[in-house]
């Protein structure tokens, strides 16, 4: 009955991961167009099938896995060190929404 030997396993794996990610970090991306959050979403899926298919599942579960590097160095090391911007609370705001490039004006709002 259950089968894990189709492309559905790693479309199953893609979206329990971004389901997950926007449950838990979603508010990280309170500003990002949703056209660009969906976008990031199936360019993933893409990149992954693709790889499973050309390269076998151990290559695309092996890109997934090595993702988690550059999240480690980014939030735990270049957040930090380099922006002065906690790597997993965002904090202080301002700091993180110039570093996304984002409207700070929402920081002067009522202090007038």
């Amino acid at each position: 009955m259950w089968s894990t030997d189709t492309l559905w396993f790693e479309v199953a794996i893609v979206s329990i991961i971004y389901a997950a990610g926007n449950i838990f970090f979603g508010q990280f991306e309170e500003r990002t167009p949703k056209w660009r959050r969906i976008g990031k979403y199936v360019l993933t899926l893409f990149i992954v099938l693709t790889l499973s298919i050309y390269f076998g599942r151990w290559a695309s579960m092996s890109l997934l896995a090595l993702m988690i590097v550059p999240l480690l160095y980014v939030h735990g090391y270049y957040l930090p060190k380099k922006k002065g911007i906690n790597g997993w609370t965002g904090e202080p705001k301002r700091r993180y929404y110039e570093f996304r490039g984002w409207d700070t004006d929402i920081f002067n709002r009522g202090n007038s």
